[in-house]
Order: C-alpha cells, then structure tokens, then sequence
C-alpha cells in the first residue's frame, strides 16, 4: 500500500482558451446597444427653439413653462391654463427659484409677453428665455 504521495514535479498542462468568440459576443452587445439608443426618444413637449448666435448655457434649476406652437402652456410639462399659470407663478415667486420659458418659434409672440409680464407681477425677478445656439 502506497501512502505516500509522489515528490517529482508533474507537467501540467496549458489550457488554450479561444477569446475571439468572445470578442464577438462583446462586438455584437456593442452594436446592438449603440444602435437601440439612437431609437430612444426623450419624452416630453416638441418645442422648436429660435435661433441666437449671443445663446448662454443656464447652470442652475429653473421652472421650465413651455409655450408650443399651438400657444398651449406647459409647467414643467404639466398642461396648465392661464389661471393655473397664475397661481403656480404666486408659489413659484414665494421659493425665489427663477423662470425659463421655452416657447416655440411659431408660437405667438402677445402670449410669451404675456406669460412674462404675469411673472413679473407676481414678482419674479428672473424670467430667461430658451434659444438654441446656431451652427455657424
């Protein structure tokens, strides 16, 4: 009977692993990926900006109203008439936060000087209007 387990090196053995059915499978995850993004829509009011060349980036958080080009008014993407417009801007004035408003090139310009002179009645200071940089 043998106890003793033997004390010469024994050769292992290499184990090759093929990667480049891998590296498919990582290519193929790559492209699927990269092209189910491109099909993802960011949810929310289609409004088309008008165009400014002077166009500055705003850091902080503002409340968003949208005007569309129908002249319907949005709060922060809630559809909001022109007496709920009123009393959100009465709450809005009371945090200090400021106002941008989105409004859509074809939307009327009465309604946006209108939306903006009810914020400045009720007293906010702050009213930005949204442009998009042109690509000159």
């Amino acid at each position: 009977m043998k106890l003793r387990k033997q004390l010469t090196p024994q050769r292992t053995k290499f184990i090759n692993i093929d990667i480049a059915p891998l590296i498919d499978v990582v290519f193929q995850l790559l492209i699927f990926f990269m092209l189910t993004s491109s099909f993802i829509f960011q949810p929310g009011i289609r409004v088309n900006l008008p165009r400014a060349i002077t166009s500055e980036a705003l850091s902080e958080r503002n409340v968003v109203i949208a005007i569309t080009a129908e002249n319907l008014i949005y709060i922060d993407e809630k559809l909001v008439t022109l007496n709920e417009l009123i009393s959100n801007l009465k709450r809005i004035a009371d945090s200090g936060r400021a106002i941008l408003i989105k409004a859509d090139e074809k939307a009327s310009l009465g309604r946006v000087v209108k939306i903006w002179d009810i914020c400045r009645q009720e007293g906010i200071s702050k009213v930005n209007i949204a442009t998009s940089q042109t690509g000159d």
